[in-house]
């Protein structure tokens, strides 16, 4: 390397004894100067080209270098100054050759570079910048230089399997803006130098098409290379920006097209006007045509509002805010939700943009569903919104379905948006109803006066001719109640009834969208609650009862919707349904759903549940009801033990009717009568009155249907647990002996409950269903019997211990009665169920005094217990 320098110093040396510098060298000092200097800095940087040095540390150097050298061959002076300097005209002609030489050693270094690497074009983005920043320097030559390197690294990409040139883009703009200047000659060297970058930009797009297919498909905007090599021509070009803007557009890809108009936008704010001016010309040209390769939209739309805060020219302005339409005509999502993602309230320069974003007809469809995508959001909820392939994240203090309110406040009323408003009214309509209650929930955190989402509503119905609607809602004062959270539901209610009492002529697609609103599933459980009660009204006012089938089936599949307010919200419109219950189709279908949400997890789904099957079977054909009553006989059942005495009570109350309502097919229902006996019986020593009730009122209706003696002990003055439970098993020892080892099983359960009435019953109900059905019990079932009564013994209960103790000897003989012989086991059976005796009391467990002397049934006890 220290060869080259030699040679450079020796050339020095070899022009100056070439040339009588005598009476001419002081003054010709400054090229001298810059001669050497150029000689110097062209060795560093080889050099550095050649070493090992980190290739951005190494560029980094050679551009601080190249900087000092542009200084050095541009800042002398021009060549018409250069030849005053001469005495004759070989002075002149010497002069000359050394100002084209110092010329010469800074192109041919740059060229060195350029063809090592071509990245390295990014020096002449740097120059095009210190040009514009000093017309000092020799504007005309060092655009002839830029020109020349382009040519030459046209030259080298052509064919090229890759072209690492990033800084086309930033050159492009910096080109663009100098082919405006008042110079002919300097135009004609920018419009040069532009064509040879295409040329270089077409090189590179043809490059990344090869490697990469997926640029070939029309979403990626990417253009086919022409055929002619002659589209570029500088004379095609020359003094027409369109041209210019067109072929930029079409030529570079995505990136280097959107760093073409970043450059340009920083541009708009320079103090220089004509610049300014140029810049924004250039702008609205090339997306006017190629908006949908700019990336970067959202950084681009948050930095034009950030200086629109800061600078208030006009021209600034104007152009900023057609660079928003432009952009909102490829990239509407992306420019809404970033406009929608700043404070609420939106200050006027942001009104502006939105106005600017909404101003064009053919982007209003657009703009709408952007809107509405950002109002499914909630208010200060975390979520993500994926529109085409950017993730949109909405923290924990997003604000934008609310900016979105008060976009639509502001837009609707616009010419453009009256039209295609009764496009959007359902999903608008919906929207808006879902934002007041989260609105109504945000105001009571904040304090915020701001009510958009009302407002925006109001505007709905006044651009949608429906400003009697709103009139009569404000007669009713809902607009004033919507702030009130405890209203809303109420508000929701109001809204579908007055829609609906001024037959509203969007009600076809308002209620075909509910309905696929509904199909689909709502985001969140009270967007169902809201779209339940909406369309529930709708219908309400619109159709008689029952709905249609396409209808019912969503309220039958909302019974069992995760939220219980949407399944009490069903529940109750089914309940409503009861006179007409007979015309639906598939009644059965909607029945057994109900019976599916006896199981909810939800107390008042319960509740709500059974209230509404029995208003239903009230109504209910007796074909289908008996069709479906051991069903239903057998979902009561669980519910009779179930820890909520309301649902307790009721299940066993509504048991009671159904085996009252199923008289004449009592013989159905015998099995399920009896899986439902022990808790009937045990639950009559509930804590809750109601529950006694129940229990003594369907038990009345068994004793009725079954043929039973035991409705006299059921009387509230003769009432007492043992003698029901001696009654009823008596009478299970005539005609029923086959459930008995079903009952003790069952009872067994309730020994371990929490409730103290039920573990004294349950004791007290095993002793007597063992006296009875012992002969029938087996050694295993006897063991099993005796484990679970050991562990009751141990109870902390002294009354239920003292029972335990009772029921345990009852086991203790029935167990020592017990032959291993089959045979014999056989032969006892036998002997029993032909011989049969009642039981008498073995326990006299509260036993009232006033009994004694009672009717026949205590009488025929009494001898019982005598004999």
């Amino acid at each position: 390397m220290s060869s080259r320098i030699i040679k450079a110093i020796s050339n020095l040396h070899i022009l100056r004894s070439s040339v009588k510098w005598h009476h001419v060298e002081q003054s010709a000092t400054s090229l001298w100067d810059s001669y050497s200097g150029l000689i110097s800095n062209q060795a560093m940087i080889l050099a550095l080209n050649s070493s090992f040095v980190d290739p951005a540390l190494q560029f980094e150097t050679q551009l601080k270098i190249i900087k000092s050298s542009f200084k050095m061959a541009f800042g002398v002076t021009n060549l018409d100054e250069v030849r005053e300097i001469g005495m004759n005209e070989d002075d002149e002609d010497n002069l000359e050759n050394l100002y084209r030489t110092i010329l010469n050693i800074f192109e041919d270094t740059l060229l060195i570079l350029v063809s090592k690497d071509v990245y390295k074009l990014q020096i002449l983005k740097e120059m095009a910048v210190w040009m514009n920043e000093d017309n000092s320097y020799m504007q005309e030559e060092a655009m002839v230089v830029i020109s020349r390197v382009l040519s030459f690294a046209a030259r080298k990409v052509r064919g090229s399997a890759s072209v690492n040139a990033p800084c086309l883009g930033v050159l492009a703009a910096e080109l663009s803006l100098l082919c405006s200047h008042s110079d002919p000659a300097f135009t004609q060297q920018a419009f040069v130098g532009m064509y040879h970058l295409l040329c270089i930009a077409k090189c590179q797009s043809g490059a990344a098409k090869s490697k990469n297919k997926k640029y070939d498909k029309p979403e990626n905007h990417f253009i086919q290379s022409s055929s002619s090599g002659t589209e570029f021509l500088p004379k095609n070009l020359q003094k027409d920006k369109s041209k210019i803007a067109q072929s930029v557009g079409k030529t570079l890809l995505p990136p280097l097209l959107t760093d073409f108009v970043w450059s340009l936008l920083m541009k708009l704010s320079v103090p220089d006007q004509t610049i300014a001016s140029e810049a924004a010309t250039i702008l609205k040209l090339t997306l006017e045509c190629n908006a949908h390769k700019v990336t970067m939209v959202s950084k681009i739309v948050d930095t034009i509002y950030k200086q629109l805060c800061g600078d208030d020219s006009p021209i600034l302005r104007e152009a900023m805010l057609r660079v928003i339409t432009l952009l909102t005509r490829t990239s509407p999502k992306k420019v809404i939700f970033q406009l929608m993602d700043y404070p609420v309230p939106a200050d006027d320069i942001l009104i502006l943009m939105w106005y600017a974003a909404g101003s064009e007809s053919s982007v209003v469809p657009h703009v709408l569903k952007t809107i509405l995508l950002i109002l499914k959001g909630k208010p200060r909820e975390m979520e993500k919104i994926i529109t085409e392939r950017k993730h949109f994240s909405l923290n924990a203090t997003n604000m934008m379905p609310v900016a979105a309110s008060q976009a639509l406040c502001t837009l609707l009323p616009l010419g453009p948006y009256k039209k295609a408003v009764a496009q959007f009214f359902p999903q608008l309509l919906m929207a808006l109803m879902l934002q007041l209650f989260y609105s109504s929930n945000l105001r009571l955190m904040t304090e915020d006066r701001h009510f958009y989402a009302r407002d925006a509503l109001r505007v709905l119905l006044n651009c949608s001719g429906l400003q009697e609607v709103d009139t009569a809602l404000k007669r009713k004062n809902c607009w004033q109640q919507f702030s009130q959270v405890l209203f809303h539901h109420h508000g929701v209610y109001l809204v579908a009834k007055t829609l609906s009492e001024y037959n509203f002529p969007q009600f076809p697609e308002t209620l075909h969208y509910l309905y696929k609103l509904a199909v689909e599933g709502p985001r969140r459980s009270e967007d169902s609650v809201i779209t339940i009660i909406f369309l529930t009204e709708l219908l309400n006012n619109f159709f008689k009862d029952p709905f249609p089938e396409k209808f019912l089936v969503l309220f039958r599949n909302w019974i069992n919707d995760p939220d219980p307010a949407v399944c009490k919200l069903s529940l109750q419109k089914i309940a409503s349904m009861a006179p007409v219950i007979n015309k639906i189709e598939n009644v059965c279908s909607l029945l057994t759903s109900i019976l599916d949400a006896f199981l909810s997890k939800d107390t008042t789904v319960t509740i709500r549940a059974l209230i509404t099957l029995r208003k239903l079977l009230d109504r209910l054909d007796k074909v289908t009801y008996s069709s479906l009553s051991t069903r239903i006989a057998s979902s009561y059942c669980p519910l009779m033990d179930h820890g909520n005495e309301g649902i307790r009570s009721m299940a066993i109350h509504h048991f009671g009717q159904l085996l009252m309502d199923m008289s004449q097919y009592t013989w159905m229902l015998n099995d399920v009568v009896y899986a439902g006996l022990v808790p009937l019986i045990l639950f009559l020593e509930d804590t809750e009155e109601r529950v006694v009730k129940a229990c003594k009122y369907t038990l009345n209706i068994c004793a009725s249907e079954l043929k039973w003696s035991t409705s006299y002990f059921l009387k509230d003055e003769y009432y007492n647990f043992e003698l029901v439970v001696l009654n009823i098993c008596n009478n299970l020892l005539i005609s029923h002996q086959k459930y008995i080892t079903d009952l003790i099983s069952e009872t067994l359960g309730f020994l371990e409950s929490s409730r103290t009435y039920l573990r004294r019953g349950s004791v007290i109900l095993l002793g007597y269903l063992a006296k009875l059905g012992g002969h029938l019990l087996l050694r295993d079932e006897i063991d099993v019997m005796l484990e679970a009564i050991d562990r009751v013994i141990r109870d902390e209960d002294p009354v239920i211990r003292e029972l335990a103790e009772k029921t345990n000897k009852i086991f203790m003989e029935i167990a020592h009665k017990l032959t291993t012989s089959n045979i014999k086991q056989s032969f006892q059976r036998l002997f029993n169920f032909i011989y049969l005796k009642k039981l008498k009391l073995l326990y006299n467990y509260n036993l009232p005094k006033d009994l004694r002397g009672s009717p026949m049934q205590i009488k025929e006890i009494r001898n019982d217990k005598a004999s």
